[in-house]
């Protein structure tokens, strides 16, 4: 079955089984949706929110042969332990690992045409003997081994990352000029591809207070960024920048800007978050599948009690079903 079909099929794994995730996929269960949603869960999970138990267990099976209809399904994946809400067990963590490889599959061979992720727990994963960083980094190495770039969506703004998960001290060695000239290309060509802007206009923020005050507050926008960003421009990419990073967010600055590309994880995100929180959307360019996630973190202390939030995992599913129906270029 193709996942070019007007109807996309998506892929939703469920995170954490001690997490939200479960209690988000119930959130969501009784919508309707211009797409045919495939949860990834182990069936005991499912409804043990007071008031949901009836609506999980009528979710219908799926079937891959079966033609897609406006629904929510299950693939049923079992889980290694027996679970309880907001109390994490390392030896569930190969069941998580294993719904995102199950998705990762689903979406090369074209089964689905997107996968959304509900929230894991990176410590529980490293406790379980697995070294673990973050979902943009494990699917990168499923789909191939390429550069992911992580990039957060809402409250109007679109904020991408140069680095993602690095301690700070090591920040500035890996801003090099064919990591950045990298990255720019899979953002332009992914703002095209999975956005549908046909020219889209990036502002690059640099990595110094007030974008390195000439070379006085550090060089690293004179030596790096500005002349990867000036070849880029002859390349026929809308650059702006560097700019300094506490005017960069600027109203006047922002318009008519499609993204702006942050250095590192904590200089772009505060600002998205104060924006949108709750209800963006993290997705990973530059894979040849669309990922899309929400953004947030497990909230163990919430998990089971039915007040989550299911706003970012809405627009999550939202925004990956309007890119699986674009043609991939």
């Amino acid at each position: 079955m193709s996942a070019s079909r007007t109807l996309p099929t998506i892929a939703l794994t469920t995170g954490e089984p001690a997490g939200i995730g479960p209690d988000l996929c119930a959130a969501i269960a009784g919508r309707r949706w211009d797409a045919r949603i495939v949860l990834l869960a182990d069936r005991a999970l499912l409804g043990r929110v007071r008031g949901t138990r009836r609506l999980m267990a009528g979710l219908p099976d799926y079937d891959p042969q079966a033609a897609p209809r406006r629904r929510v399904e299950v693939l049923h994946l079992p889980m290694a332990a027996a679970c309880r809400a907001g109390r994490l067990d390392p030896s569930n963590s190969r069941y998580v690992l294993g719904l995102l490889d199950r998705a990762v599959a689903g979406c090369i061979a074209g089964e689905f045409g997107a996968m959304v992720t509900a929230p894991v727990h990176k410590g529980v994963i490293n406790d379980a003997g697995v070294p673990f960083t973050g979902h943009t980094e494990y699917l990168a190495e499923r789909c191939g081994g390429t550069l992911p770039v992580m990039m957060l969506v809402g409250g109007g703004l679109r904020v991408a990352l140069a680095t993602t998960h690095l301690p700070l001290a090591r920040v500035s060695a890996a801003i090099t000029a064919q990591r950045l000239e990298t990255v720019l290309r899979i953002l332009d060509r992914d703002l095209r591809r999975v956005f549908g802007i046909r020219r889209p206009r990036i502002l690059v923020l640099g990595l110094n207070p007030h974008a390195g005050e000439g070379g006085h507050l550090g060089r690293e926008e004179i030596e790096t960024i500005a002349p990867t960003l000036g070849r880029l421009r002859k390349a026929g990419l809308r650059l702006e920048g560097p700019l300094p990073a506490d005017t960069g967010f600027l109203p006047e600055r922002l318009e008519g800007t499609d993204a702006v590309l942050a250095m590192y994880h904590d200089q772009g995100l505060p600002v998205l978050k104060r924006a949108a929180f709750g209800h963006a959307v993290n997705v990973t360019l530059g894979l040849p599948i669309v990922r899309t996630s929400v953004d947030h973190g497990t909230a163990l202390d919430l998990a089971g009690t039915g007040r989550a939030d299911p706003g970012s995992l809405v627009a999550a599913l939202r925004l990956a079903a309007t890119a699986a129906r674009r043609p991939r270029r």
